[in-house]
């Protein structure tokens, strides 16, 4: 009997992978966002039915397995960049990243068991969840549920809570859904939900600036990319582009659009100034400083000089740097997309660059873009948002989809245009409502001459930060912690 009971439990499980997959539709490249409600209904219906704590951790996994696993697909892509070295990993990878961030859900789920208001515990807890993910282990807030709402009018939210405070929210609408007993109130949330999910933003596009800036893609493939024969194609691309048509009062290069240190590309700066007829150029490159190395971007005026650098802060861990680096070395695997032995530095923080007329932009270097927290620490509010990029290493598909939605989120939850521009694409200028105004296709070679929109009103999001929906979510567990040990104490009623 125990051993068909179990058979049975596991069964049921892997439907709940299953469950949880279902939720990967609501993602890139399929953006049914409804679909992100599947998996957070299903949670709320199998804790309110779980025996054990251990049926409640392993259901939440499950769930958890199946909805990252699915959604994250494309972390087997930068393995097969170098196939033969380290084609065997991808695999590995994908299975062991979907088990780590099921854990996140399990963790809550199991926590919320012994609650004896579980849909609420369990409200707070998988909050919290989404929260932990974008900061522990330096964080890795990628298929966030609020990341499938870019494109409807439910993602304007993002701008008053957050993808926290968005988190909260989806998850009580998922609760109502799953559990009211009232039919008309689970009924009347369904609609909201669905209409939040499929509804346009309506109002107009944000006003835009005179200014224009050029966005450069020249569509290197990763396993190109450094490959002698093909760097002066790459190269000439760039300069060809940049000088083509008027002149713009910026021009904007993909992360590492050079194969050089900015200590060894006098030359070509010179040329890409000449190109560029006057105006200044913003492009990423790496740079050495004493034996440090980081992976940086820089503004050069018209005379081909560096008037101002800013460097990735937010690394890449086992891409641009090594965790446990001794313990890797021994079994000779080594950051995929660092260049330099023992990867590269972090820079120093978030900075403003200033752009003349164009006013101050916020620089973000391709994986930075994915953390909201990443856009804050600078003295002052920026005029937009500048991101580049290198979504070569996410390939063809689900990658830079996914990645491009959250540049979007950044400009909601900031009110401010963002500015993109991606070696393989998708470049694309957005809109402080997070509305893409014209892009250039994945897999493409060009440039895009694009109007500046004005910024937005600053949000309430970013003026007040992740710090005050932390606090809250700390009060509501303790809350719950004091009115689970006051019913101990009482006891059952008889």
């Amino acid at each position: 009997m125990r051993a068909g009971n179990a058979r049975l439990r596991w069964g049921q499980r892997a439907g709940l992978v299953l469950i949880g997959a279902a939720g990967a539709l609501s993602h890139a490249p399929f953006d049914i966002a409804p679909f992100v409600f599947v998996p957070l209904i299903a949670a709320f219906w199998t804790l309110a039915r779980a025996m054990r704590w251990q049926d409640a951790f392993w259901n939440g996994w499950a769930i958890g397995i199946g909805y990252f696993g699915a959604t994250v697909t494309w972390i087997t892509e930068p393995f097969q960049v170098d196939a033969a070295v380290t084609g065997w990993m991808a695999p590995f990878a994908l299975v062991l990243l979907a088990l780590l961030l099921g854990v996140f859900w399990a963790i809550a789920m199991a926590a919320s068991y012994r609650s004896h208001m579980r849909p609420v515990a369990l409200l707070v807890a998988l909050t919290a969840a989404e929260m932990a993910r974008a900061y522990v282990f330096t964080g890795f807030p990628w298929a966030s549920p609020p990341q499938a709402l870019v494109g409807v009018l439910g993602g304007q939210g993002l701008a008053w809570g957050g993808p926290h405070g968005m988190m909260f929210v989806m998850a009580l609408a998922a609760a109502i859904m799953a559990l009211s007993p009232v039919l008309w109130v689970r009924g009347a949330t369904a609609l909201a939900t669905l209409s939040a999910c499929l509804l346009p933003v309506f109002s107009e596009p944000a006003p835009l600036t005179p200014h224009v800036v050029r966005l450069i893609q020249p569509n290197a493939p990763q396993h190109e990319k450094w490959d002698r024969e093909k760097i002066p194609v790459f190269i000439d691309r760039q300069i060809d582009f940049t000088a083509s048509s008027a002149v713009p009062d910026l021009v904007l290069m993909p992360e590492t659009a050079l194969p050089y240190l900015v200590e060894t590309a006098g030359p070509v700066f010179d040329v890409l100034a000449d190109a560029a007829r006057g105006a200044p150029i913003v492009l990423g490159i790496q740079r050495r400083q004493d034996d440090a190395y980081f992976n940086s971007l820089v503004h050069l005026d018209a005379a081909a000089q560096v008037t101002q650098t800013y460097d990735k802060h937010h690394l890449v861990p086992f891409g641009e740097y090594m965790p446990a680096e001794w313990l890797f070395r021994r079994i000779t695997v080594g950051g995929l997309a660092q260049r330099a032995q023992g990867g590269y530095s972090a820079g120093a923080g978030p900075a403003l660059m200033d752009l003349g007329a164009l006013g101050k932009a916020l620089p973000l270097i391709c994986y930075e873009v994915v953390f909201a927290q990443n856009l804050r620490g600078v003295p002052e509010r920026p005029d937009f948002l500048m991101n580049l990029t290198n979504d070569a290493w996410f390939g063809t598909r689900s990658g830079p989809q996914q990645h491009l939605a959250q540049a979007r989120m950044r400009a909601i939850e900031q009110g401010l245009p963002m500015l993109r521009a991606a070696n393989t694409g998708i470049s694309a200028v957005i809109d402080p409502q997070g509305r893409i105004l014209d892009y250039l296709a994945l897999n493409t070679a060009g440039y895009l001459d694009v109007a500046l929109p004005e910024p937005g009103a600053a949000t309430l999001y970013s003026r007040i930060g992740d710090l005050p929906f932390a606090l809250f979510l700390l009060v509501a567990a303790i809350a719950l912690w004091i009115a689970k040990q006051r019913t101990v104490r009482r006891g059952p009623l008889t």
